[in-house]
């Protein structure tokens, strides 16, 4: 069985009572099979999961380390400096205040490295793929200057998270930057690069995967994973992020998935590869709030 086939029965047969939009599934994989850019476990990148993470109460920043060692044991960070949407993607990581509360204040040199990091990503044949699929569902402008205005607005676009505050946040700050909640707990920070980079800095310490029971156990060779860590002595009990994959293929998915839903939170089962993955957006008027995979059941290409 192809896994584009029948998507439907695969997901009713694994996970009970939730439907998958076939449609959604088609365009994720298509996108998924156009990402040249994504870094080869095992080769481009070397992960060590080591130990199941346990349980941590809630407002606890304790949790006990499942994983001595990093989860990240080698990157080629040639290849992140080489492929242009990961340099682009890099120089944008150190624009934003951490915490929430304290506006952001964004220079005309970070509106232009915003600008040089979309104007990247519709280079890539995951963002065209992405963009003929919504131009064909009547959910973004066909001319590309216009899509790139849309993906401004709704990843860089700078809102109110904390009602005390100024505009303190954005969507591309709250997912793949990370932000805190008034020093207390992490929000965001579901993107591997960011992950790595600030482990290599010695501000976070991976705690160990979580899994619910064999069947959602990753491998070490897994594009998707629930993780436990601590980032500058705050924990954050799970998140999902997806490893080795490109920056476009997590905008473009997200975007997707963003522009097809006018809920405020939307939620959708989806088989990527061999991955069942329920995709999590919340909405922040015209942008993303936050956006996160959960890896549901993995190492399912033989069904």
């Amino acid at each position: 069985m192809s896994v584009l086939c029948d998507i439907n029965f695969l997901l009713s047969a694994l996970l009970p009572g939730q439907d998958a939009n076939q449609e959604l599934a088609q365009v994720l994989n298509e996108i998924w099979h156009l990402d040249t850019n994504r870094l080869r476990p095992g080769t481009d990148y070397i992960i060590s999961l080591q130990g199941r993470a346990g349980y941590v109460a809630r407002g606890s920043n304790y949790a006990r380390d499942k994983a001595r060692a990093p989860l990240f044991t080698y990157v080629n960070e040639e290849k992140l400096k080489s492929i242009e949407t990961y340099a682009h993607f890099i120089n944008l990581l150190d624009n934003y205040e951490m915490s929430t509360g304290v506006s952001e204040t964004v220079t005309s040199e970070e509106h232009q490295e915003n600008r040089i990091f979309i104007n990247a990503l519709m280079e890539t044949d995951v963002m065209k793929c992405a963009h003929k699929y919504l131009v064909r569902k009547g959910q973004s402008p066909s001319d590309p200057s216009q899509f790139k205005r849309q993906l401004y607005d709704i990843w860089f676009r700078l809102y109110h998270r904390d009602r005390s505050g100024g505009e303190d946040s954005c969507g591309f700050e709250h997912v793949f930057v990370g932000e805190t909640k008034h020093g207390q707990e992490i929000m965001g920070l579901h993107n591997w690069v960011q992950f790595y980079l600030q482990e290599k800095h010695d501000h976070i310490d991976y705690k160990g995967y979580k899994a619910r029971d064999n069947k959602d156990t990753p491998d070490e060779d897994d594009h998707v994973l629930n993780l436990q860590f601590s980032w500058k002595g705050l924990v954050k009990p799970i998140g999902g992020s997806f490893i080795g994959v490109s920056p476009e293929f997590e905008v473009a998915l997200f975007t997707i998935i963003f522009l097809m839903s006018n809920e405020k939170m939307t939620s959708v089962v989806v088989k990527v590869d061999e991955y069942v993955l329920e995709l999590v957006v919340y909405r922040h008027g015209r942008s993303i709030g936050t956006s996160y995979p959960k890896l549901l059941s993995s190492n399912n290409r033989d069904l």
